[in-house]
């Protein structure tokens, strides 16, 4: 083995962690090496006299005649495991430097293990899920403070967070079951991207604008608070043991975040959430851990949870699991927001607004008309439609809330009610003097729109098994006189639509429908129709109801997620998250999301490897001119698809290995917008 040999050899390495110099690799992951690397890495180690057992990892150098063994004796055991040994070799000198780690307290650590071993090891799983809670918990930012044992430890605890058998837990949500003193947090207020996951969403939908009273029903050292009370919202909270002698009282919105998965008496858990519960006046926020079987299976079962090695209690859950645990002791029907995130609703009214904003489509309509006078003469006749013309502006801003609304607003649904009413009399006389000046095809637009988008709520009211509100918005009573007549005939049609979601000679034509009607979206004929979030509002109503019940499980599709396929035959909808989707000319994928309606259940990939993730050809395929570099994308993809050898503007399955392959076989290399040779 020479220089040139071996630094060809590492090059050729398509698995393991790859960092710009060197590739570290687990020994269980050598079957994917190059025969000779193989056989060579162990010769290596028998020449020095190494046992088998000191060393389990492999750090190869891409530019130097150099590897190094390392022994991580905790590999598979410990979430982040300290080195206890290293043995660089220097294959060039033919001499090599022996480190121990094992007596110091600050060792190297490991992360993305995931990236070590290969995707059929029984571990992969499991690593992938730790480093995805560690990317979401925002520790991976700054890679220069996570290399050793201490600065890890001090960064989790700078962020609010704590380590349970090496699995990530906000402290707050941490009942320890000792009598040892807890670490001081950090006592600045934490920035707002540290807010806990339930409270994001509640910012997201506009809860944290001030208009509401927030209590936090297990608050923990306070974390959220601080954040919330820096913003001068009315929010206080309680806790058993770091804010015991605190009032638990009545608010507009109580969150119980990362609670109900500590407390091992059931009794007590339930009394939990029903204490929470009574304090909320319009609705409560329920979050919990989730977890798969694989990982449970590794604890110590207790009850119906499980104990871990700090002697504290942890149950987790399934999605579908605590929703219907809400629904069952609570008697409502939960709106799921996100994966272990959901709101309970005791104000009806308020339910009613938030679901109705959920399926509105959101429109800025642009002035194509004005009741500038074509016939003086008439309208000298007409002193209604003078005056109209007169006062422009004021008519512009009422015709403009008709289209808002897709109806005629009440007078409390326009400011200027009185100077109407005073000039041209009742809205109803108004609106029919302005619909022969107005171009009225953008009125039925908006009121085909409005319309649409309550039968969608409608159905996913039915959908839900939502039990029929008692009272309702008055603007929703306004809605259905105005576009139904009736609130059965809304009803009833609303049913329909929901049957036919499940009707695949009718999913078909909807989604070739679609296709030819979106600005941008990808059929495969007989299988899927996919496109870009962006454009989920624009598809046809059925197909809407379709994706809004896939997501009644999964909950709002939030800014990791870009692409979206509807199955047509399966009864399944996927959501893709891609790295920097907005920015790279072939963005990677990092998440996939499976949501199957018909088994109710969702299936969770993560791509955290990046050299594994498969990319996003004919990107171009899914944008329309109001992305940015729409041009310079889909120029690029007509030239990369040439290159390549495949069809441009379809849905191309290619693996990142495949992908690279390609590239270096025509001996070129992306950068940016641009195909270059290497």
């Amino acid at each position: 083995m020479d220089v040139q040999l071996f630094t060809k050899l590492v090059k050729e390495i398509k698995v393991g962690k790859q960092l710009p110099d060197a590739v570290y690799l687990h020994k269980d992951a050598f079957s994917a090496l190059p025969k000779t690397l193989k056989g060579f890495i162990p010769a290596v180690a028998k020449a020095l006299n190494i046992e088998e057992d000191e060393w389990n990892l492999v750090k190869l150098f891409k530019k130097d005649f150099r590897l190094s063994l390392l022994h991580y004796p905790d590999f598979y055991q410990d979430s982040y495991p300290a080195l206890k040994k290293s043995i660089n070799v220097d294959l060039s000198k033919l001499s090599h430097r022996i480190t121990e780690y094992a007596k110091s307290e600050n060792p190297p650590i490991l992360h993305r293990k995931e990236t070590m071993v290969l995707t059929d090891n029984t571990y992969y799983e499991h690593f992938t899920q730790l480093t995805s809670e560690g990317e979401n918990a925002g520790l991976y930012e700054n890679t220069r403070l996570i290399g050793f044992k201490q600065s890890w430890l001090n960064l989790i605890t700078r962020h609010g967070y704590e380590l349970v058998d090496g699995r990530l837990f906000r402290s707050s949500a941490v009942m320890e079951a000792t009598n040892e003193n807890s670490i001081d947090r950090h006592k600045t207020a934490i920035v707002r991207h540290d807010l806990s996951a339930p409270m994001k969403t509640l910012a997201k939908s506009g809860f944290l604008e001030g208009d509401y009273s927030i209590f936090d029903y297990g608050c923990g050292r306070g974390d959220d608070l601080r954040e919330l009370q820096a913003h001068g919202l009315d929010a206080i909270g309680w806790d058993p043991k770091f804010q015991p002698d605190n009032d638990k009282v009545t608010s507009d919105i109580v969150n119980i975040g990362f609670v109900l998965n500590v407390i091992e008496d059931q009794d007590e858990r339930l009394e939990a959430l029903l204490g929470a519960w009574e304090l909320a006046e319009q609705f409560l926020i329920v979050s919990v851990m989730l977890a798969n079987e694989s990982y449970i299976s590794q604890f110590t079962p207790y009850k119906d949870g499980v104990i871990t090695s700090r002697n504290t209690f942890q149950k987790y859950y399934a999605q579908s699991e605590i929703k219907s645990y809400i629904e069952r002791h609570l008697d409502e029907v939960v709106v799921t927001v996100a994966p272990g995130i959901f709101y309970i609703f005791k104000d009806k009214i308020a339910e009613q607004h938030y679901l109705q904003k959920r399926y509105k489509r959101h429109s800025s309509w642009k002035q194509l008309s004005s009741p500038e006078p074509t016939n003086t003469r008439v309208l000298q006749k007409d002193k209604a439609k003078l005056l109209i013309t007169q006062n422009e502006s004021l008519y512009n801003d009422f015709w403009q809330t008709c289209l808002a609304l897709g109806r005629i607003p009440a007078n409390e649904e326009f400011e200027q009610a009185e100077q109407i009413k005073s000039l041209t009399g009742a809205f109803k006389k108004t609106f029919a003097l302005l619909a022969e000046l107005y171009d009225t095809s953008e009125f039925e637009q908006a009121q085909n729109k409005r319309k649409e988008d309550l039968l969608a709520y409608f159905a996913m009211s039915l959908f839900e098994k939502r039990k029929p509100y008692t009272q309702q918005p008055e603007n929703l009573k306004r809605d259905i006189k105005a576009l139904f007549g009736e609130y059965k005939t809304a009803l009833n049609l609303a049913k329909e639509l929901l049957f036919a979601i499940s009707d695949v000679e009718l999913i078909e034509p909807q989604c070739i429908k679609a296709h030819q009607a979106l600005p941008a979206s990808v059929l495969n004929k007989g299988h899927s129709l996919l496109l870009h979030k962006k454009f989920l509002s624009e598809l046809p109503l059925l197909l809407r109801i379709y994706v809004n019940a896939a997501l009644q499980m999964y909950g709002e599709i939030d800014d990791d997620i870009d692409l979206v396929k509807i199955h047509i035959t399966s009864g399944k909808v996927t959501l893709t998250g891609y790295d920097d989707f907005e920015n790279k000319a072939v963005p990677f994928l990092r998440e996939r999301i499976k949501i199957k309606m018909a088994e109710q259940d969702i299936d969770f990939f993560d791509y955290v490897n990046e050299n594994r993730r498969p990319p996003l050809l004919n990107k171009g395929a899914y944008l329309d001119e109001s992305f940015a570099n729409y041009k310079k994308q889909i120029s690029f993809d007509r030239r990369l698809a040439k290159l390549l050898g495949y069809e441009n503007g379809n849905d191309v399955l290619l693996s990142r290995t495949e992908y690279d392959f390609k590239l270096h076989k025509e001996n070129k290399h992306q950068s940016g917008y641009t195909l270059k040779s290497n």
